[in-house]
């Protein structure tokens, strides 16, 4: 939250966290609604999940919509494992910095990257776990460390003193609004998990109810998003990391300890991530192909072993934690979070006409506003002390041409030809 803070300032973070909690808590009840509709009208279904609420809606649309059902359904199944695997590589990045940080201290210093490699077995193991119920439980320990590593860390920050607040931002700039937007709404996201919690509870009503588990979890965890980034943002400013433990001084042993903890609540959340974004693949390919039947163990064994892999050959490739966050935000969260929710209730309405009130258009339309303003986003490069801004368009700039876009836009500023 500190660097989502130091990218939109103290006035502007402060006033978008509880309008992203807002728009993210109705497009997931968008998405509930149209989940719960489409179950309606499929018979012997009891429930369906992110992909299959958007296929079928669109399946049940008049118009335009039915033709694209699939479309659709692979462009969520996409955006949602994209998203999974930010998020697991993410993960990784945190694991291996703060463990990185507390090792120097010891003049151990094997560099990030064997540091990352010296991680991969350890987390290996639990990536392994095929059952919620196996996953449950250490991912709860996880976030009994997490919320130590937090709570410890804002001690560290009062115990230590305060400075003066007239040196930080109130706000920035529009690019690094559109930053600090993206940050925030990758920690709100969590669309992929709204539907699978809601029918596994005795009672999937009392997920969705005004005073229910949905409304009151978002206005806590807004409580606490504004007050971390706020002191975080205070007491370290320009120099907050994109994750609230990095900024303890790694010299101190107390420190040491919370940073090994909240990387070890982090490393027990991985198995829950990595579940998810495994089963958007694994599931379908165990349905269409009977290869996959057949050698069931051999090949999802294998396929874990690859993927795990994969995650920590990104984070090598990508290690800047803060940018990271901000682009698997702004792009593959937007989508998920805003787009496909407007698109699907737009679907559900269409079947009765009557209720496609003017004020629906108005509000969805400004909903997928907000959603463009952090898609068209920018980022910023730097050669040095020379910083160049690269327009990402629709967010299907890959990183190879950011450099190079990067790299021309310099020349032409600092007039060099080589």
């Amino acid at each position: 939250m500190g660097d989502c803070y130091k990218n939109g300032g103290l006035v502007y973070a402060s006033i978008q966290m509880p309008i992203i909690a807002v728009l993210c808590v109705h497009c997931e009840l968008m998405l509930i609604y149209g989940s719960l509709d489409a179950v309606s009208k499929t018979e012997g279904a009891e429930s369906f999940e992110y992909p299959d609420t958007t296929e079928k809606c669109f399946q049940y649309a008049p118009g335009y919509f039915k033709p694209i059902a699939t479309v659709m359904r692979r462009i969520t199944e996409s955006f949602l494992f994209v998203t999974q695997f930010g998020f697991c590589s993410i993960y990784i990045l945190f694991i291996t910095k703060n463990l990185y940080q507390v090792l120097q201290t010891y003049d151990i210093d094997y560099g990030q990257s064997l540091t990352m490699l010296f991680c991969m077995p350890f987390v290996m193991v639990p990536s392994l776990f095929t059952g919620l119920h196996h996953i449950a439980p250490v991912s709860n320990i996880g976030n009994l460390c997490l919320i130590f590593g937090v709570a410890a860390t804002l001690i560290v920050a009062f115990t230590e003193g305060m400075p003066s607040t007239e040196d930080r931002s109130l706000i920035t700039n529009l690019p690094n609004m559109a930053l600090s937007f993206g940050t925030a709404l990758f920690s709100y996201e969590g669309i992929a998990l709204v539907l699978p919690l809601r029918n596994a509870m005795k009672d999937p009503n009392d997920f969705n109810r005004p005073l229910g588990i949905l409304n009151i979890i978002t206005a806590l965890i807004t409580f606490v998003f504004i007050f971390t980034g706020v002191i975080t943002y205070i007491k370290w400013g320009e120099e907050v990391k994109g994750s609230i433990t990095l900024n303890l001084d790694e010299t101190i042993p107390f420190n040491q300890a919370v940073k090994l903890v909240a990387a070890l609540g982090v490393f027990f959340g991985y198995p829950i991530q990595f579940f998810i974004m495994f089963n958007i693949i694994w599931l379908p390919m165990l349905q269409r192909w009977k290869f996959v039947q057949g050698y069931r163990l051999i090949v999802e064994v294998s396929l874990r072993f690859i993927f795990v892999v994969l995650t920590f050959s990104v984070a090598l490739l990508v290690p800047n934690l803060e940018l990271f966050i901000s682009l698997i935000g702004a792009f593959c969260s937007t989508t998920l979070a805003f787009v496909i929710p407007v698109f699907i209730d737009f679907a559900v309405k269409a079947q009765t006409p009557e209720e496609l009130k003017w004020y629906i258009y108005v509000k969805n339309v400004i909903i997928l506003i907000i959603a463009s303003f952090v898609i068209n986003m920018k980022v910023t490069v730097c050669f040095g002390e020379t910083r160049i801004v690269v327009p990402c368009g629709n967010g299907n700039l890959l990183v190879k041409d950011l450099i190079n876009e990067a790299t021309r836009r310099y020349k032409k500023a600092a007039g060099k030809v080589s």
